[in-house]
């Protein structure tokens, strides 16, 4: 085989394989999704069950929140040093035990410390693969990083319907250990096909090695950079206010007699509670 055709054979490689690399962080990211934005549908259930206040029971999420974003510059950190892989299977775990504990959380502090466990683990999941898209998509980061995004919408439009048939079903203890299970296992599965790209894979593709190396930029340089606050506090205000509004919509849809009302869009009906959760990512993303 000549040289052009070895140097061409490696180069798809190289394509094929990170593009297998942004499928496998979709997929953990599609996986995680419904801590966050299906929630919701197990407030007015624990609530029913134990009699706890509805405030009470969304101080859980507000530490699953805190759990997720606050550590995630600390897991970037870990992804640097250890790989995709290790960090990814952390996250599995974790994830799944958040969810068993749920299943089984009798108390507040149990609830607490379960979605704790949850947050850390789905922060992990998201570091990593946002992290490792800009890694093998130096030349498209914002494609790389849009496409890994957007598996939080697909998680949610993809399992809000089976977690609250599951739910109205089997009670939400069998939602949480099903479904703790399911994405535990997916992720921790999905860790095993992910890796950060090395030198041969830079020499692969001398374009992508020459981007990387004049668009890389330390911690420190970042934080000194004003426009990073400005999109800092641009994501924060949008991001809270969506979050607020998506734990809550469960219960405000039932107060107002709207979550089992019948809502048809191009052809799909479905009751408008589920509907809107399994839009609500584009709010609060």
């Amino acid at each position: 085989m000549s040289e052009a055709a070895k140097e061409g054979s490696v180069s798809a490689h190289h394509k094929s394989h990170r593009w297998l690399q942004l499928a496998l962080g979709v997929l953990c990211m599609t996986m995680v999704a419904n801590l966050q934005y299906g929630w919701t549908l197990f407030v007015d259930p624990m609530h029913a069950k134990f009699g706890w206040e509805r405030a009470a029971i969304q101080v859980a999420f507000t530490i699953f929140v805190v759990a997720e974003t606050w550590l995630t510059p600390f897991e970037g950190y870990l992804e640097d040093l250890f790989g995709p892989g290790p960090l990814m299977l952390i996250g599995g775990l974790l994830v799944g035990l958040a969810w068993f504990m749920n299943s089984r959380a009798d108390s507040l502090p149990l609830l607490y410390l379960a979605q704790a466990i949850g947050g850390v683990g789905a922060g992990a999941v998201y570091a990593t693969c946002v992290g490792n898209a800009l890694k093998w998509f130096p030349d498209h980061r914002g494609l790389a990083a849009g496409i890994t995004a957007a598996g939080f919408g697909m998680g949610s439009a993809l399992t809000i319907l089976p977690i609250s048939t599951l739910i109205k079903t089997q009670g939400f203890e069998q939602a949480f250990f099903d479904f703790g299970l399911l994405q535990g296992a997916i992720v921790c599965l999905a860790s095993l096909g992910l890796s950060s790209p090395h030198e041969e894979d830079d020499e692969d593709n001398p374009a992508l090695a020459e981007d990387h190396r004049h668009r890389q930029y330390a911690p420190l340089e970042i934080v000194r950079a004003p426009v990073f606050w400005l999109m800092y506090a641009m994501f924060v205000m949008i991001a809270a206010g969506g979050l607020m509004a998506t734990a809550q919509l469960a219960s405000i849809a039932k107060d107002f007699g709207l979550a089992e009302k019948p809502v048809e869009i191009l052809g799909f009906a479905a009751p408008a509670l589920t509907l809107a959760l399994a839009r609500s990512p584009s709010i609060a993303c």
